[in-house]
């Protein structure tokens, strides 16, 4: 596996964001999508815990800063094209912010009768 830097993630793609993916590091359930900017991810590696750029309120902020649900980070992953990342979270509190133990609780209709058919024929 290999070692990058924040210097070598393309933040360019999603004009200034990265998307993060929050996983809890020991049951490996996927907890949360967000976003990151540079401050934020700097943050984040600074003080251990999670930090993200809201879109929807144009700030930084700290996840759990006002429930007290905070995200202690354990590791973090780079995807292939270093414009993703994956966040391993010891993850304190419910994660949603509807008091949920997971922002994906919903499921889209129709997604019951999709099958998977295997490879695509090429």
């Amino acid at each position: 596996m290999k070692t990058l830097n924040v210097q070598d993630l393309d933040f360019s793609k999603g004009n200034g964001l990265i998307p993060v993916i929050a996983q809890d590091f020991q049951s490996k359930s996927v907890l949360m999508l967000a976003y990151v900017n540079g401050e934020a991810l700097e943050k984040t590696l600074e003080r251990g815990y999670a930090h993200y750029w809201s879109r929807s309120r144009g700030k930084l902020w700290m996840k759990g800063e006002t429930s007290g649900n905070v995200q202690k980070v354990k590791e973090i992953l780079v995807d292939c094209d270093h414009d993703a990342l994956l966040f391993f979270v010891e993850q304190k509190g419910n994660v949603c912010h509807t008091g949920k133990e997971t922002c994906f609780h919903n499921k889209l209709r129709g997604s019951r009768s999709l099958r998977t058919l295997g490879p695509a024929s090429r």
